[in-house]
């Protein structure tokens, strides 16, 4: 009897020490570069169960596209996307009651709809580039935009199941000093899921609804070292630098404030912003009387109290344009700074990419074209950033042609940066920078290495040409004789 005691004891110990070192590999892997995305159907509509990935692996963009398009296909085409700004795997551990208690748990609602779904898939670990394209994908795959809603609109809503729909709900995430707060927070979101869902149950329409975050929630490590038993060690300890290296990313955010970094240009389109604008410098020269010169469009775009123009300016799915309005610009009463660009799916690459197709100055009834599509570029879903955009030194702007007024002029824009589709929240996207791969270190990397291998490659040739003799001296019989041809 005491020896199946013991070894039942043995047992539950050996299954705690394997829980415990999975909690923190999945910590260790997924908190700072990955989010979860749960995924699951209305109750009562049933689609093929997908099989979710090994234990540790980290789905890419490619494989969630795969993910998502098989379920729109085998199931309700109506998606309901709660966004949440920041989400990470210790959410559910720490606040979801994953350890008994489900009195205390932050996620009831959530909890409730994937256990009466019949058809659900959890991914705790999706790369954060690709949770925050996710938006753009659905957008292909049910060929409708987005509608960003909140769940008073929601019921004067009338769906249809024949017809596609994708409705996004923002979730805020945000941590204070105490350490209830985030799971007030994460308590409010819940609620928010659990209204919309029955907003949903209500009208009766199938649907299928995702939630996911932007980017990962790194507070939350922080948060549960300090959450551990009696102030022991945590498993998660070996990130306790990270408090400092918070602390010195404020500082860095505070003297960047203090400087003056100002805000972009936003246009929007009704309530939604279509495209953001941000600039450290942009100037403008004109060839006159053999010298060049320059006029700063910076205080009159950027800054406290400065209320660009934008009249001119629209976006739709696929094109969007924004048009800055200046006075007084080296002579001309009436100036023009367009940036004008599209997007569309490339089928070599698989993915929706948008291009600056020009930039034009118009004055004076005239209109100066440069052409910026094969240098300016990104993933539709990110926008696009680089050190200095100009037309004169290592030219990303072209002119249209050898005729065209854009040969009399110069533009220059330090530290550019603009995204004119899936813009959310107000804010950038992932940046796609122009800097290129091979830097110049990469290439003497390359080159040595290069050298070093024809020079082994040249020391083997020489050892495989060496031959051993064939004939050795007898002392006993007559001396061999060599003849020199030989």
């Amino acid at each position: 009897m005491a020896a199946t005691a013991t070894l039942h004891l043995r047992g539950i110990f050996a299954r705690m020490v394997v829980f415990l070192l999975l909690l923190n590999a999945l910590s260790s892997v997924t908190c700072d570069e990955q989010v979860p995305l749960l995924l699951w159907t209305s109750d009562g509509i049933s689609s093929p169960t997908q099989s979710p990935p090994a234990a540790g692996h980290i789905i890419g963009q490619q494989q969630l596209t795969s993910y998502l398009e098989k379920a729109l296909n085998e199931g309700p085409r109506n998606v309901v996307l709660f966004l949440q700004d920041k989400m990470s795997i210790e959410d559910f551990t720490m606040y979801g009651g994953a350890f008994g208690n489900k009195q205390d748990t932050a996620f009831p609602n959530l909890e409730g709809a994937l256990m009466s779904s019949s058809s659900r898939l959890v991914l705790p670990a999706v790369s954060w580039p690709a949770s925050n394209a996710v938006i753009g994908q659905l957008q292909d795959q049910l060929e409708t935009s987005p509608l960003y809603m909140d769940p008073e609109t929601l019921s004067q809503l009338r769906l249809n199941a024949s017809s596609p729909a994708l409705l996004v709900f923002r979730l805020p995430y945000g941590l204070g000093a105490d350490l209830m707060s985030a799971k007030e927070i994460l308590s409010g979101n819940d609620e928010v899921i659990g209204q919309v869902l029955s907003t949903m149950n209500v009208q009766a329409i199938p649907y299928t609804a995702i939630y996911t975050a932007l980017q990962p929630s790194r507070e939350a490590a922080s948060l549960s070292m300090e959450a551990g038993l009696g102030g022991g060690r945590s498993l998660l300890q070996a990130r306790g630098g990270y408090r400092e290296r918070e602390r010195e990313r404020e500082r860095q955010r505070r003297i960047k404030d203090k400087a003056g970094i100002h805000a972009p240009v936003e246009f929007k389109e009704g309530e939604d912003t279509c495209i953001l604008l941000w600039a450290k410098g942009l100037s403008v020269s004109i060839l006159r009387s053999g010298r060049w010169e320059e006029h700063d469009l910076t205080p009159s775009t950027f800054g406290e109290g400065v209320t660009p123009q934008l009249h001119g300016s629209s976006c739709t799915k696929t094109k969007s344009k924004l048009v800055l309005n200046y006075e007084n610009v080296l002579g001309h009463r009436s100036f023009k700074l367009i940036f004008a660009m599209s997007q569309r799916n490339y089928q070599v690459s698989a993915r929706r990419w948008f291009t600056l197709d020009s930039v034009e100055l118009e004055y004076d009834r005239t209109t100066a074209r440069f052409n910026g599509s094969r240098k300016v570029y990104a993933p539709a879903e990110y926008s696009y950033r680089c050190e200095s955009v100009t037309n004169f030194r290592w030219p990303q702007l072209v002119p249209r042609s050898l005729t065209d007024p854009a040969n009399q002029w110069r533009v220059s824009f330090q530290d550019f940066q603009i995204q004119g589709f899936n813009v959310s929240g107000g804010e950038f996207s992932y940046a796609s920078d122009c800097a290129g791969f091979f830097s110049a270190g990469i290439w003497m990397g390359l080159m040595t290495s290069l050298l070093l291998v024809l020079v082994l490659t040249y020391g083997l040739h020489m050892i495989m040409q060496l031959h051993t003799m064939d004939r050795f001296d007898d002392p006993k019989g007559p001396a061999i004789s060599v003849p020199q041809t030989e």
